[in-house]
């Protein structure tokens, strides 16, 4: 659901106001003088200055009491500054307003993660609300405006990926992306089959719910010097198919679509800031199922362009229906830069946990900018080798590939999948980002909800409107 919390700024904190949060550094000193003994107050509560540290005093108000919030702020680090807005949210649930002080530091990076925290999914009684309003003293209204625009996207691609398959079809995937204020242009199951689009189709022949390719356009008022092409995959219900998944793995696929739901979201932020690039979104969007029309393991299916894959295990899916999306970016829409972002393999959760990212890329510069962009937007990235010796894990003795490795001789599933990948997307500088681990959460904790994280917005978005993202010159 949307971020219901709104935020404003003003230039003064207001005589009346009822609930105040002040920060603190680690010498117990508060931001702004107070009409209390704030240091002593804080040694009285053995406070130490750190990051989501907060110490509530109540204070005399005309007509009753009143409370301030003082709070840590760590090491004035954007990492403590996120944690420590994050911590305020969650204090204030249930509350109309809380007026807050700003610490010194990015007021973008502070108001984003207190937005974000403020985020609920919820089907039903919503329970305790966030906080209301959120007023920002003193703070440069236009960073307050873009930690919005950045939250709201998150929240995006958040709602679209905790919302039940049983509402989300790829149909419905591509209705709720033309809700985001670009051009949209849809395949359907006719138009997928008579322009070969065969690992789309391959993928959700075994649904009711037929496939869509989503094509979203966001073009600058002037003319770009660059053109970024963003693939994302949209699995929106993955049941494995007849290489069946356990009923425990199965639980959270709704969240497959993670990918495309952030390409969608990034489309929509990047005309709501006017961005000066050029940018092109595809979504390949299927619900993968066991049915009697189903895929089966040892099929062999001809891709966009024309390259066979034999398929050995059908709930290898997301590479299948990427692939497509990739060779269509690379023949037709011709850009400077591909990257694609999937929830695609479990390998890369073993690899890197649930708190880094992984991304892979035929370019050093692409790679470097991405993880620059996701130290900066606490989306964080590592990157992994193209290991060329296990290229041989993708021979088919029957087609052009194989989906996935007939043995265990590499065993490197997550790298095996990027190689795959990067056989489609031509000679361009291209980049995978495999959020499989950091996709969902299973905390409510800091900025992050229980569900999907929305994880990649930030640092797509980061990449994109500080940086020149690296392509052919």
């Amino acid at each position: 659901m949307p971020i219901e919390t709104t935020a404003s700024v003003v230039a003064e904190v207001p005589d009346d106001t009822e609930l105040l949060a002040v920060p603190y550094a680690s010498d117990l000193s508060p931001a702004v003088e107070l009409h209390l003994p704030a240091p002593d107050l804080l040694a009285h509560y053995e406070a130490k200055g750190e990051a989501g540290e907060i110490v509530e005093v109540p204070v005399a108000r005309a007509g009753g009491v009143g409370r301030i919030l003082l709070y840590g702020v760590g090491d004035g680090s954007p990492r403590a500054l996120r944690k420590s807005a994050a911590a305020l949210t969650r204090k204030v649930k249930g509350r109309d307003t809380l007026i807050v002080v700003p610490p010194d530091g990015d007021v973008a990076v502070f108001a984003e993660a207190a937005l974000l925290a403020a985020y609920t999914f919820k089907i039903g009684e919503p329970g305790k609300r966030a906080v209301r309003t959120l007023v920002f003293t003193g703070a440069d209204e236009e960073r307050v405006r873009r930690a919005e625009t950045l939250a709201h996207a998150v929240a995006l691609a958040r709602d679209l990926s905790n919302t039940p398959s049983s509402v989300k079809t790829p149909a419905w995937l591509a209705e709720r992306a033309g809700e985001v204020g670009v051009p949209v242009e849809v395949w359907d199951e006719e138009r997928l089959q008579a322009d070969g689009f065969g690992g789309i189709l391959a993928v959700g022949k075994g649904s009711a719910s037929p496939p869509r390719l989503i094509q979203l356009s966001y073009t600058p008022d002037e003319p770009a010097e660059r053109h970024v092409v963003l693939v994302g995959k949209g699995i929106t219900f993955d049941s494995g198919g007849l290489s069946l998944k356990p009923t425990e793995n199965m639980k959270f696929q709704k969240t497959d679509m993670a990918g495309g739901a952030v390409v969608i979201a990034v489309l929509g932020a990047l005309a709501a800031m006017r961005a000066p690039i050029r940018v092109t979104g595809l979504v390949a969007a299927a619900e993968n199922m066991p049915s009697g029309t189903s895929q089966r393991p040892s099929d062999v299916i001809t891709h966009y362009g024309g390259r066979t894959v034999e398929v050995l295990n059908t709930d290898a899916e997301g590479r299948l229906v990427l692939a497509d999306a990739l060779a269509y970016a690379d023949a037709v829409l011709d850009p400077d830069t591909v990257v694609d972002i999937a929830t695609l393999t479990g390998a890369i959760t073993v690899a890197l946990g649930r708190n880094v990212g992984a991304v892979y890329s035929s370019d050093d510069a692409l790679a470097e900018q991405l993880v620059e962009a996701g130290q900066v937007a606490d989306d964080r990235l590592w990157r992994m080798p193209l290991i060329e010796d296990y290229k041989p894990a993708l021979e088919s003795s029957i087609a052009d590939m194989a989906n996935v490795e007939a043995g265990s001789r590499f065993g490197a599933g997550s790298i095996t999948a990027a190689l795959f990948l990067r056989e489609f997307a031509g000679k361009r500088p291209w980049a995978h980002l495999d959020v499989a681990g950091v996709g969902r959460s299973t905390v409510d904790e800091g900025t992050l909800s229980k569900g999907a994280t929305g994880f990649g917005v930030r640092v797509l978005l980061e990449w994109l409107t500080k940086g020149r993202p690296a392509g052919r010159d």
